[in-house]
């Protein structure tokens, strides 16, 4: 299986990995800075996880490897933090297409 090409990847993002709730609320592991990603602030209607119809201001595409499951922070090239929302996570094996992850942000 191959993998996202770095050179398409032109944008640096953080992901804090969200770890779950704890007494004060949510709980995240530890920020990883200057992960690779290619960052898509086109607004768009999807579906999380709960069955919700939410607007996601913008989509992250980055390598298969990428540690960050739905409710992790996201701070993109501009500095806004966000929230991941939708989780993607795409494989062809056999296929000359590329492996990546597509986070659905708030």
């Amino acid at each position: 299986m191959t993998r996202v090409p770095a050179v398409l990847l032109r944008h640096r993002v953080t992901v804090e990995p969200y770890a779950g709730e704890g007494a004060y609320g949510a709980q995240y592991r530890h920020a990883i800075p200057n992960v690779r990603a290619l960052v898509d602030e086109t607004p768009r209607m999807v579906r999380t996880a709960d069955g919700r119809q939410v607007t996601a201001t913008a989509t992250v595409i980055a390598g298969p490897t990428l540690d960050c499951p739905p409710g992790s922070l996201i701070t993109l090239p501009d500095g806004r933090t966000t929230t991941a929302l939708t989780v993607a996570h795409h494989t062809a094996p056999g296929l000359p297409i590329p492996a990546c992850m597509e986070v659905s942000c708030e």
